[in-house]
C-alpha cells in the first residue's frame, strides 16, 4: 500500500474510474454471461471450483509467445480440483471465464507486470493460470471483494490469489488506468479485433432455438403447454421482451426463443422432460436434409455428429419409418449406459452406434449395406457461431478452437489440415457403393472448408467404380425461405452469421441414375405413386421378383406437383427415361387412362363421333390398305367399346346392322375399312325415316341377325339414355 496521501487519493479516484471503464468494457461479455450462466450471480464471483476448472481450460489454450515477448512464465501441470464436477452450469461458466480471459490475455500480462505483481512476489508458475482467469473476474467486479455462500467448499490455491490481488487492488487500477490511456480506448473492449466485437456483439442477441420432440408429443400440444406457462406465439422474436417464441421459418418443428429466457425455461417440464431440445438450428437443418431424401426403409449413416441431440433428432424425424441410424466415430461412450438412458427418456429407438472412426469403415461393411444417405458433419474453424462456448459445450468440439475465437480468424496452416481431412472423409463416404446421397455440413465461414472441398471431391471422384457419379443437388428443406438464406446458382445452401442465427454451409450430393438401368411399367408407376403423382389411380399388385427389385432402386430428391397436366408430364417423363420398348403399349395405355380422366363425357362422346363421322377422310385408304382381311368382322367391335355411353334404345331402328360387341382386340381404322359409308349416317342420324330406307338392303338384312340377338339380350345392362 502507498502511504503517500495524495497518491492514495489518485489511486481511489483511478479505481473508481477503471471499475466503471472495466464494467463498460465487459458489458457485451456481461450480457453473454446473464444468458448463458444457469443461475450463478453476476459479478458477485465464482464459487472455487470454478476457477480451479476455467485456470486449466485456460492453460490448455493460452496464447504462447516467443522466449524474448514471454512477460509470464505458465507451469504446465493442471491444477487439482476437488471432484470431477459434471455439472452443466459450472461447466459452461468455466469455459466462458477461461475464453474471457483468454481474448484479454495480452492486457491482463501487462496489467500484472506494471502493478509489479510480478516480479516482486514469488508465485509458483503452476499458478499463473488461476491468477490470470481471477484477475479477469476481480476487475469485472470493479474490484470488489467476492461474495462467498456459506455451504462453499474452499479450495487452498484459490484463497492465496484471491488475498494476493485484493493486497494490490489499488495499483492493478491504476495499471488498467494507463493502458486504456496509452491505447487512447474507450475501454479495453475496443482493443479487441473487429471480429472479435462483431463476434460478441451477434452472441449477445442470438436466441435460442429449440427443436420439438415429436416422439413424446405434437407441436399444438406444446403451444398449448408453453400458453398456459404464459408464453405467447408470435411470427418473430424480439430481442429482448416478453415471453414469446415463433415457429422458424425454415424447419417446421423448430421454436425460436429470446435468448434472457432461458433460465426460465429450463425449469419448465417441456424440457426436463426431453420433449423440447436446445440446439443450434444448423443440426436441425441437416437433418432435416436427410429426411427429404429418405424412402421408408433407407438406412442412414451419421459422421462426426458431435452432440448426441443430432442423432436423437434424426431418429424422431424417422420414427415412422422402418429405417436404422448408424453413428460412427464415437468410442469411450459407445457402452455408456447414461448415453442408452438418455435415447430411451427420448423415444429413441432405431440407433445404432459404431466404436470404429469412419476412415476405418469399410465401405463394403456388411452392417451398412441399406445406408442410402450419409450425413457428414466434419470437424470445421467453426468461424460461423456466434457463441463459442455453447458450440464447444453442445457439440462436444475441441476447445482448441476458443484460441482461433480470440484471435478473430484461424490461421492458413490449421485451415489447410482442417480442409484435408473434410476432403478425406468426404471421397471416403462418396466409396459407399450403396448410398445413394451425401449431406455435407459445416459450420465455417471459410470457402477453403465448404466449396472448395466439396468442388475438390466432385472433380476426382472415382470412376472406375461400377455406379453412377455424384453431382450436385440443393438441398430440400420444408420451409426453405429465400430472403435470409443465399441459394447460388451452385446448389450450395449457406446461411450468414447475423444477430438471429449462427452461419451454416450445407451441399446435398445425389448420385445420378443409371442410363442402361432398365425398369418395368409396373416399377415406373409404382416409384410415380410413392411420389404421388398417380393419385387417385390405383395399381395391381407386384410379384414378389419385382418388388425386390424396384425395392433396390431409389431415386433422389423426392419432388411433387399438384395439377393434373403436372402429373401427366411427370409420368411421361418416368416412362420416357425407364420403360424399355417392350412397355411402349402400356406406356400409351397409362397416358390415356389419366387424359381421359380429366374429359367430362360429353365432351369425351363429341370427340369421338367426331373423328369416326368423316366417311371420306383421306386417311382410310391407307388403313384399308394395311388391315388384315382374314378376320373382316372383329375390328369394327372397338367402334364401339370406346363409347360405353352409346345407347340400344335410340337405335333401336337400326339395331340389325350393328357388328357384335363383345368380340375381342379390334382397331377403329377397321371399322372405317370394313363398314359402308351409309351405316355412319345411320348410327347418327336418329330418325326413323331414314333408317327405314336401307332395311331393304339384303345384305344388311343377312349380315345383322345374330347381332340383334346378341343385342337384344345386351340391353337392359346399357340403360343410360343417348346423349
Amino acid at each position: 500500500m502507498l502511504n503517500s496521501t495524495g497518491e492514495l487519493e489518485f489511486s481511489k479516484e483511478n479505481s473508481t474510474e477503471i471499475s466503471q471503464l472495466a464494467s463498460l468494457a465487459l458489458s457485451h461479455d456481461a450480457a453473454s454471461g446473464e444468458n448463458n450462466s444457469a443461475g450463478l450471480p453476476e459479478k458477485t464471483g465464482y464459487p472455487d471450483s470454478v476457477y480451479v476448472m476455467a485456470a486449466n481450460i485456460f492453460q490448455g489454450i493460452r496464447i504462447e509467445k516467443s522466449p524474448e515477448k514471454v512477460l509470464i512464465k505458465y507451469g504446465s501441470e493442471p491444477l487439482q480440483s476437488l471432484s470431477e464436477c459434471e455439472d452443466e452450469s459450472v461447466q459452461r461458466s468455466s469455459y466462458e471465464l477461461a475464453f474471457s480471459a483468454l481474448k484479454y490475455q495480452d492486457i491482463l500480462e501487462t496489467i500484472l507486470i506494471d502493478s509489479y505483481i510480478f516480479p516482486s512476489t514469488t508465485i509458483p508458475d503452476h499458478l499463473s493460470s488461476l491468477i490470470i482467469v481471477m484477475l479477469y473476474d476481480f476487475q469485472d467486479r470493479k474490484f470488489q471483494a467476492r461474495l462467498l455462500s456459506d455451504n462453499e467448499e474452499s479450495i487452498a490455491e484459490v484463497q492465496e490469489v484471491e488475498n494476493l490481488l485484493i493486497s494490490f487492488k489499488t495499483k492493478l487500477a491504476a495499471a488498467l488506468a494507463r493502458y486504456r490511456i496509452k491505447h487512447d480506448a474507450l475501454s479495453i473492449y475496443h482493443i479487441l479485433p473487429e471480429t472479435v466485437r462483431n463476434q460478441e456483439l451477434r452472441a449477445s442477441t442470438l436466441p435460442l432455438y429449440a427443436w420439438i420432440n415429436t416422439c413424446k408429443i405434437s407441436p399444438e400440444e406444446v403451444y398449448h403447454s408453453l400458453k398456459k406457462k404464459g408464453y405467447h406465439k408470435v411470427k418473430s422474436v424480439p430481442h429482448i421482451g416478453d415471453k414469446v417464441f415463433a415457429v422458424d421459418q425454415h424447419c417446421y418443428d423448430v421454436l425460436i426463443f429470446p435468448s434472457h429466457l432461458k433460465n426460465d425455461l429450463l425449469n419448465i417440464d417441456l424440457f426436463k422432460e426431453y420433449k423440447l431440445i436446445f440446439q443450434d438450428k444448423s443440426r436441425s437443418l441437416a437433418v432435416h436434409s436427410i429426411k427429404a431424401l429418405l424412402n421408408m426403409d433407407d438406412d442412414i449413416l451419421m459422421v462426426n455428429t458431435g452432440s448426441w441431440y443430432t442423432v436423437a433428432h434424426m431418429s424422431v424425424l424417422t420414427n415412422n419409418n422402418t429405417s436404422k441410424i448408424f453413428v460412427c466415430g464415437v468410442q469411450s461412450q459407445a457402452k455408456d449406459p447414461k448415453l442408452m438412458n438418455l435415447f430411451t427418456k427420448m423415444g429413441c429407438k432405431n440407433v445404432e452406434i459404431l466404436p470404429e472412426t469412419f476412415i476405418n469403415i469399410d465401405s463394403k461393411d456388411h452392417r451398412l449395406q441399406k445406408v442410402k444417405v450419409i450425413l457428414l458433419l466434419p470437424r470445421c474453424s467453426g468461424l460461423g457461431v456466434s457463441n463459442p462456448v455453447e458450440f464447444i459445450l453442445n457439440e462436444h468440439e475441441d476447445t482448441g478452437l476458443l484460441k482461433d475465437f480470440s484471435q478473430g480468424g484461424t490461421s492458413e496452416d490449421k485451415l489447410h489440415v482442417l480442409a484435408q481431412q473434410q476432403y478425406e472423409q468426404l471421397t471416403h463416404a462418396m466409396k459407399f457403393t450403396k448410398a445413394q446421397a451425401v449431406v455435407y455440413c459445416t459450420c465455417s465461414v471459410y470457402p477453403e472448408e465448404n466449396e472448395a472441398v466439396v468442388k475438390k471431391a466432385l472433380e476426382f471422384q472415382d470412376h472406375g467404380i461400377k455406379v453412377q457419379p455424384y453431382r450436385l443437388s440443393p438441398p430440400v428443406l420444408p420451409l426453405c425461405s429465400l430472403k435470409e438464406i443465399h441459394l447460388s446458382t451452385d446448389k450450395f445452401f449457406r446461411m450468414e452469421p447475423s444477430e438471429i442465427t449462427n452461419g451454416c454451409f450445407l451441399s446435398v450430393l445425389t448420385r445420378e441414375r443409371d442410363p442402361s438401368e432398365t425398369v418395368s411399367v409396373k416399377d415406373v408407376l409404382a416409384r410415380a405413386a410413392a411420389k404421388g403423382l398417380l393419385d387417385g389411380i390405383e395399381l395391381a399388385k407386384s410379384s414378389k421378383r419385382e418388388k425386390k427389385k424396384k425395392k433396390s432402386k431409389i431415386s433422389f430428391p423426392k419432388t411433387s406437383t399438384t395439377d393434373s397436366n403436372g402429373i401427366q408430364m411427370k409420368i411421361a417423363e418416368f416412362l420416357n427415361q425407364e420403360t424399355n420398348a417392350n412397355a411402349n403399349q402400356s406406356e400409351t395405355l397409362a397416358k390415356t387412362s389419366l387424359q381421359q380422366k380429366n374429359v367430362t363425357q360429353v365432351g369425351s362422346s363429341t370427340q369421338v363421333r367426331k373423328s369416326n363421322k368423316p366417311a371420306t377422310n383421306p386417311l382410310v385408304p391407307t388403313l384399308t390398305k394395311n388391315t388384315s382381311s382374314s378376320r373382316p368382322y372383329e375390328r369394327p367391335t372397338n367402334f364401339l367399346r370406346p363409347r360405353p355411353e352409346d345407347k340400344m334404345v335410340a337405335l333401336k331402328p337400326v339395331e340389325i346392322v350393328l357388328p357384335p360387341v363383345m368380340l375381342p382386340f379390334p382397331s377403329p381404322q377397321g371399322t372405317r375399312a370394313q363398314m359402308p359409308t351409309q351405316h355412319f349416317y345411320c348410327r347418327w342420324g336418329a330418325p326413323k325415316t331414314l333408317v327405314s330406307g336401307y332395311l331393304p338392303t339384303p345384305s344388311l338384312s343377312r349380315r345383322g341377325e345374330k347381332p340383334k340377338e346378341n343385342l337384344s339380350s345386351s340391353l337392359p345392362r346399357r340403360s343410360r339414355p343417348w346423349l
